[in-house]
């Protein structure tokens, strides 16, 4: 066997247990080894965290939420920690203080981990929630979440986001492709978290236990891989609770998409050269579920770019000239994809933007 026949196969077989044997593993392991989480309701006191820059079409609207919450008020201390608004969010949240919420108002736009930092050294609340602006919590879900710490070995918890509104239904290619990737990422957190931890949590409602919330780099990309990541490393788990839900509305954009990814695989980078010891197996109680959803991830791109230049010059059997032929379609299907998407963007004036889960 040629080197070329060596990195074909072997650039094959790693993409493909990446995002196809990896997801088997986790199954099998499951039905083998499962940790199910002894939840059980009780009342402790919690202090909700929304970190907010301009967001002054929603604070409202998600303060009302969290005023609707079913959990006691007494033991719900709400924090709205702005950072550096410019569009007035700061004078909407100020009419809710009477109302038992606490502001801190940053004037300099530092970051949301600085916001992070700042509304920690005033939380009173035995277990902290982070949420963002945007999401509509369902109406149990912070009781639903706190239940997990009845459990000792659980360190924080992720809530399930799910998306509502015609783009979650695949009303276009985009958004038909955004809701698959996230089913898919779901899934692989489900199946992680009945094992021993899923690699992160989502950004738009997770729990931490308030003694294992470390005090963050102001420039941290992705804080809800980073916090809960800290919790496994220090020997706790962090489970996937679909019973905590949160709902958003997804729409489509290519542009906003690719941003994200940008910018989760530079978090990923960000994690890896921050806390080497992420990639010590006697160190991380789960180092095979992150060697394989997160470094795998990172390598996967150059993998693939591999897998086809190798394949240029592998033609002496069938098998390669059709795996070069799929390749070819599948990288012209995602160019035509993205022509067309841009075309149709050209065609409107408007186009309403959001992100989704950042911790994938």
């Amino acid at each position: 066997m040629t080197i070329l026949h060596t990195v074909f196969w072997l650039s094959f077989a790693f993409v493909a247990y990446v995002y196809f044997g990896y997801p088997v593993v986790l199954m099998l392991w499951r039905r083998i080894a499962a940790r199910p989480v002894k939840k059980e309701y009780w009342e402790p006191a919690v202090t909700l965290v929304i970190a907010a820059h301009n967001e002054r079409q929603r604070i409202e609207a998600k303060l009302k939420n969290c005023f609707a919450l079913d959990y006691p008020k007494g033991k719900l201390q709400i924090l709205v920690s702005l950072d550096g608004p410019t569009d007035g969010t700061e004078y909407i949240a100020h009419r809710y203080v009477k109302r038992g919420i606490t502001v801190l108002h940053c004037r300099q736009h530092r970051g949301k981990a600085a916001a992070i930092n700042r509304a920690m050294r005033v939380a009173r609340g035995a277990v902290i929630v982070f949420v963002d602006a945007r999401q509509r919590l369902e109406r149990n879900a912070v009781r639903e979440l706190v239940a997990n710490f009845q459990d000792p070995s659980v360190g924080a918890v992720s809530g399930e986001l799910i998306f509502t509104g015609p783009a979650a239904s695949g009303s276009d290619a985009s958004s038909e492709s955004i809701g698959l990737y996230w089913r898919y990422e779901k899934g692989l957190r489900h199946l992680e978290s009945d094992i021993h931890s899923a690699m992160g949590a989502s950004g738009a409602l997770y729990a931490i236990r308030r003694e294992l919330v470390p005090t963050l780099p102001e420039d941290t990309i992705l804080d809800d891989v980073v916090i809960p990541m800290n919790a496994v490393l220090i020997g706790m788990r962090v489970v996937f609770d679909s019973a905590a839900r949160v709902y958003d509305q997804l729409t489509s954009c290519a542009e906003e998409e690719f941003a994200r990814k940008v910018r989760t695989l530079m978090g990923n980078y960000q994690l890896i050269s921050r806390t080497p010891s992420l990639l010590l197996p006697w160190r991380n109680p789960v180092f095979v579920q992150f060697i394989s959803h997160k470094v795998g991830r990172l390598i996967a791109p150059y993998l693939l770019v591999a897998l086809f230049l190798s394949n240029l010059f592998l033609w002496d059997e069938w098998y390669y000239k059709i795996t070069m032929l799929l390749q070819v379609c599948w990288y012209s299907l995602a160019i035509a994809g993205t022509l067309i998407s841009g075309d149709t963007r050209r065609g409107h004036r408007t186009v309403i933007v959001q992100r989704y889960e950042e911790g994938s």
